[in-house]
């Protein structure tokens, strides 16, 4: 009965839920640019009863939202950040949008628009009923550069949460234990002195040399960290032509492992193989931090809360419109629909996933700044089925399917699910108080510190913020 009746709160607003997802598609923005998408999140709330924030924690395009009183608080966790180059219609082919320089390639609309649905029915059940609690939503920017809940957790906005629940958008409905990586993210720029390449190669400094020989130290280090520690890196910048020794040059790393401590332990020998770099070229180094953030930490407790709440809500069964331009995605990448109809059990011919795996504890190795809030407060992190089965990740095809009626039914599976993990939680003391003992064992009595130094926070917004002309 409970199940229905939180379901059918969050179907009162499926066609505005829709609206607001599809508005956000259309006009996709980067990071620390979702004017219009935060607008039009904190306007949907305030018109239905929200006290909203803007400007949450001093960041433009972040939101604070709530209704109702008194513990426990739920937060749940909106993105609305696009990535760059991934425009496209919602067809089945490749068909970018020339007016769009971003697309909404991993889903972020559908997040955004599932995350007020749930905050709107639960707010509902609250007030029918009568019920203590208080939920909110969080507008949570620039996912895609893993710094925008950091700054909001520096600013303290999650505080005050008993619980926090996220979703998105995946190829499958599923639940997991495992946990993703923690990481920072670091440019390393170089400065040297030009010079002609044939004629007076000595009188130069090179940039580009200091680069390369810090990516091959880089390689040699790779022996001497952690086993589950991974190293990646790209060139962005290394002169223009041949016979010029370039006097500027730069790469950008990414540095991931489980442990925080483990990423802090391998970046500070990278920032050694730098400057070791820059002694060996004569060459001058400056170091960007881009941005950093901690591993998942799921909550079994409230995973397993919102896995029943998966079971017990029926998913929408797919047209055969939909059915036929999944096929037609999945073609370009037959091997990988394969693989995963093997994976996950199902016939080969689907194109579509229907049903609910096991919970999974393994990682894939990505990375997601629902980790630092996860460090903060129990957390529970789920997919829901929001694109075709081989649509692979950061791609047009999830554009596609983002803009499309696969991934809005996606979408409103999601925030039923939300809005009903919610309200269990909302109802049943009992899932807290062993939500928070698994926390503390998990935590080890070790307390939260932003990953972000205070001088990059500027710096991260003015990098980003629209230039005029």
């Amino acid at each position: 009965m409970r199940t229905e009746c939180i379901s059918h709160r969050v179907e009162h607003y499926r066609e505005a839920l829709i609206d607001l997802s599809l508005k956000i598609w259309s006009e996709p923005e980067g990071p620390y640019q979702e004017y219009k998408a935060a607008e039009w999140c904190a306007e949907m709330l305030e018109k239905h009863g929200f006290t909203v924030v803007r400007h949450a924690g001093n960041i433009a395009t972040a939101l604070e939202a709530r209704f109702g009183s008194g513990h426990p608080i739920i937060g749940f966790l909106g993105e609305y950040d696009a990535l760059p180059g991934l425009s496209n219609a919602a067809c089945g082919e490749k068909a970018p949008l020339p007016e769009q320089k971003y697309g909404h390639g991993r889903g972020h609309n559908l997040i955004a628009a599932a995350c007020v649905g749930a905050a709107l029915a639960l707010k509902d059940e609250i007030a029918a009923e009568h019920l203590s609690g208080t939920v909110v939503f969080y507008g949570c920017p620039a996912e895609e550069l893993l710094t925008g809940k950091p700054l909001m957790a520096r600013a303290g906005l999650f505080d005050s949460l008993d619980a926090a629940l996220a979703f998105h958008p995946m190829e499958a409905n599923m639940t997991t234990y495992g946990n993703m990586t923690t990481v920072n993210i670091a440019k390393f720029h170089y400065i040297g002195q030009t010079a002609h390449a044939a004629s007076n190669p000595y009188d130069g400094r090179s940039a580009l040399d200091a680069v390369q020989l810090m990516n091959i130290g880089c390689e040699f280090l790779r022996e001497h960290i952690p086993t589950d520690a991974k190293i990646h890196y790209m060139i962005t910048e290394c002169g223009e032509v041949p016979n010029i020794i370039p006097d500027k040059a730069s790469v950008v790393y990414y540095v991931r492992a489980p442990e925080r401590e483990d990423v802090e332990a391998v970046y500070e020998r990278l920032v050694q193989f730098a400057q070791g770099a820059a002694l060996m070229t004569g060459t001058e180094v400056s170091i960007e931090f881009q941005g950093g953030c901690y591993g998942g930490l799921n909550n079994h407790v409230l995973e397993d809360v919102v896995r029943q709440a998966m079971l017990d809500i029926s998913q929408e069964p797919w047209t055969e419109n939909e059915i036929q331009l999944a096929k037609g995605l999945n073609n370009e990448f037959s091997h990988r629909k394969t693989a995963l109809c093997r994976a996950y059990g199902l016939p080969e011919e689907a194109e579509l996933f229907r049903g609910v795996l096991p919970t999974l504890s393994g990682s894939d190795g990505s990375s997601s700044d629902i980790g630092d809030v996860a460090h903060i407060v129990p957390t529970a992190f789920f997919t829901t089925a929001c694109q075709n089965l081989a649509a692979p990740g950061h791609h047009w095809q999830i554009t596609a399917c983002s803009g499309h009626s696969i991934g809005q039914k996606g979408m409103l599976y999601g925030a039923k699910i939300l809005a009903k993990a919610g309200l269990d939680i909302l109802t049943d003391p009992t899932i807290l108080k062993r939500a928070n003992d698994e926390f503390q064992q998990a935590t080890r009595g070790k307390h939260y510190k932003c990953p972000i130094p205070e001088s990059t926070c500027t710096a991260l917004f003015d990098a980003h913020r629209p230039r005029s002309g």
